[in-house]
């Protein structure tokens, strides 16, 4: 198929932080694997990625600096795979991997993509891997048609495909207050830089649907509600003066908004709960955070949210600013306030839909957020057919906060199957 993308690309909206927060001891990766049926080919891994790629331009790109901002161009290099490795979701190096902002991986049975935040959303990468994992079946001689995540290779990728949907949708004469206060952190013994620990829960998808069924809330909004409470519960205990709790909710935007832009096109709520109040319940907790995201989770809301965003980048002493004064910018910014506004984060990617004859080949599918610099609790959420992992990822040694978090939905009745890179 003849690449219909163009030879360069400005970064979208969300996309223009992520090169200067970039760092020795920061980098937002985050992770999309699958694991199947069979032992992954490593051959035929590389000759389906490279077939791939042409539908998806926007991903065959390297990082490029211009005067004023950063640019993607077109990667003029041929893209391969390598064995896993433990610690995944380090550091991107521009300068690495031929440059290009993705690293595929294959492990026995698994394939895996780790991502700079950069090239798109959860939504966007899903759809990448689903459709590289699908065209590596064909290889391996399984009639898979296309349809859900699955793109067809014989379609040329359109320009809505390629778009800042930011920049299409952002039209709010709202006012968003984007100001908030430092909250919480459970800490503990600090791992060295982009070094992670990754505890995976497998679980059945209708069982976990089911406990925040009865508790009248969506799986969301129950899973939200439960990392506050373990995060409240904690602080009590450490008997020290009780700050504010956040937990950070990345929102997709095509649920609200007609793209199919398959870039970044996301905005991030906050659920907050102050002990300040007095004491709660987990029932309590959950009214909260119901409230909250009925709130914040709706069309008007989250333009105020992108329009702010645009405001930034539209703003005439900014766009004059030179690059690296920017980066230097971001990059002090970052480190002094890096997560200081969440005391953990809740990404649900939700269910990946397949064409009906490719489910027999999957075991699972696996999300992974990058590891933070002070957020114990980064969880992620995927499912495929009735499988669901839920994966926290932990810069530090203690596992307090993901224990706890299983703990609970065994207790709910919910059949949880433990699996770490832990030693």
């Amino acid at each position: 198929m003849k690449n219909a993308g163009q030879d360069w690309y400005q970064l979208d909206n969300a996309a223009k932080i992520f090169p200067g927060q970039n760092s020795r001891t920061w980098s937002n990766v985050f992770r999309v694997g699958v694991e199947l049926q069979k032992k992954v080919d490593p051959l035929l891994l590389k000759t389906a990625l490279n077939q791939v790629l042409d539908r998806f331009p926007t991903f065959d790109v390297r990082l490029k600096h211009g005067l004023f901002w950063h640019y993607f161009e077109k990667n003029p290099h041929e893209a391969d795979v390598q064995p896993d490795v433990k610690n995944i979701c380090y550091r991107i190096n521009f300068k690495e991997n031929r440059g290009f902002l993705f690293r595929v991986y294959y492990h026995d049975k698994r394939i895996a993509v780790d991502f700079f935040h950069a090239l798109g959303d959860g939504y966007a990468n899903t759809v990448f891997v689903s459709t590289l994992v699908a065209q590596y079946l064909r290889l391996c001689g399984a009639e898979i048609g296309c349809g859900g995540a699955v793109l067809d290779l014989n379609d040329e990728p359109t320009a809505e495909e390629q778009s800042d949907a930011y920049r299409q949708y952002a039209d709010s004469k709202a006012k968003y207050d984007r100001r908030d206060k430092n909250m919480y952190h459970a800490q503990g013994i600090k791992e060295g830089s982009h070094l992670c620990n990754y505890t995976i829960g497998v679980m059945s998808a209708s069982q976990l649907n089911e406990a925040a069924k009865r508790c009248g809330a969506t799986l969301t909004e129950f899973l939200a509600a439960q990392l506050l409470d373990i995060h409240y519960q904690k602080q009590l205990r450490e008997e020290k003066k009780q700050k504010e709790l956040c937990i950070q909710i990345p929102v997709d935007l095509r649920r609200h908004f007609p793209s199919k832009t398959l870039r970044n096109f996301v905005v991030c709520i906050r659920v907050k709960l102050n002990p300040a109040m007095g004491d709660y319940t987990f029932e309590e907790i959950l009214r909260q955070v119901q409230l909250q995201m009925k709130l914040q989770n709706e069309p008007k809301f989250l333009n105020s949210m992108m329009t702010q965003n645009m405001k930034v980048e539209r703003n005439v002493a900014l766009r004059a600013t030179p690059l690296w004064l920017k980066d230097l910018v971001v990059g002090i910014s970052f480190a002094i306030t890096a997560e200081q506004t969440t005391t953990a984060l809740l990404s649900n990617i939700g269910k990946v839909e397949l064409p009906p004859e490719m489910y027999p080949y999957i075991e699972k599918y696996m999300f992974f957020t990058g590891p933070g610099q002070r957020n114990g609790g980064r969880c992620g959420v995927i499912s495929c057919g009735d499988t669901l992992c839920l994966t926290v990822s932990n810069c530090y040694r203690e596992t307090e906060i993901e224990r706890e978090l299983f703990t609970r939905l065994v207790k709910l009745g919910v059949h949880v199957k433990i699996e770490s890179n832990r030693v």
